[in-house]
């Protein structure tokens, strides 16, 4: 699979979200549930909810008893993004397992997994930002604004898709390698943030 593959699976997820356009609609993954292709697909979905629940949560009208659920909810989501980055990061060391790694061979800023979590998220940057660019109640200098900022976004998604392929063949051939750095988020331990081990 290609950089593009990918981005058309996120791509696809995102419209799939868009057709009930709730936050509490069921993903109908329409991929195998043990393969590579359900988890992107899973992961997009994760961050479409995600996107929805962040933009109701900054309602100034909200019960504030809603928006602390909110918030929680919004932690789980977060860490759920987390673990499906991880199961990328496991994906690409297994597919890259038995690669001979060259001498000089550099390591990247992120791994692959986490470019894909951004390449995910920049789906989504680009299906609100082409709604916002064709809003009819809105006025024609906020559609043209928004037009700029979706015509900066196309080219962002045209540059780490060719920089997320570049980095796959790098590491295809041994001229990159990637180190996984599992997320220690302090704060959803029991045992590591003292607001919650002080109340054992």
């Amino acid at each position: 699979m290609t950089a593009q593959d990918y981005y058309n699976i996120f791509e696809r997820s995102t419209a799939d979200y868009h057709i009930a356009d709730n936050v509490d609609a069921p993903a109908n993954n329409p991929f195998a549930e043990t393969s590579f292709e359900h988890t992107l697909y899973a992961k997009n979905y994760i961050d479409a909810v995600q996107w929805h629940l962040e933009d109701i949560i900054r309602d100034p009208a909200i019960d504030p008893v809603d928006a602390l659920a909110l918030k929680r909810r919004i932690d789980k989501s977060n860490q759920d993004r987390t673990d499906m980055v991880e199961e990328f990061d496991t994906y690409f060391r297994q597919k890259f397992a038995d690669v001979t790694v060259l001498p000089d061979a550099t390591i990247n800023t992120e791994s692959p997994a986490w470019a894909l979590d951004r390449l995910s998220i920049l789906a989504l940057k680009i299906y609100h930002m082409q709604a916002e660019a064709n809003r009819p109640d809105a006025s024609e200098e906020h559609r043209q604004r928004c037009a700029a900022k979706l015509a900066v976004l196309l080219e962002q998604r045209s540059d780490l898709i060719t920089a997320i392929d570049q980095l796959l063949a790098d590491m295809a051939a041994g001229r990159k390698y990637m180190k996984v750095y599992r997320q220690m988020k302090m704060y959803n331990d029991t045992d590591t943030n003292p607001v919650l081990y002080g109340r054992k």
